[in-house]
């Protein structure tokens, strides 16, 4: 069955890995003066976390960071075109 996106999701690229902590960073397409989204391990949906790669292309949604509401994070984080 062919899995079809409802919505457009925001893409950007895996900027910085820190495995060792369990989180990363990813900087939106055309981020020309965004800041770059953190992201949980736990967020990451198609792939493994210890899988991503810096440069890598993703797809996410963006919500508040519970730890500071005017802050966004990234959410739903997948590898874009994967399975």
């Amino acid at each position: 069955m062919e899995k079809r996106k409802t919505k457009t999701m925001p893409q950007g690229t895996i900027k910085t890995i820190r495995e060792d902590r369990g989180f990363g960073f990813v900087a939106p397409s055309g981020s020309s003066g965004r800041e770059d989204l953190f992201f949980h391990a736990s967020a990451v949906e198609n792939a493994t976390f210890e899988l991503l790669q810096v440069g890598q292309e993703v797809d996410y949604d963006v919500e508040p960071d519970p730890r500071n509401p005017s802050r966004m994070r990234a959410v739903h984080v997948r590898v874009a075109d994967a399975e």
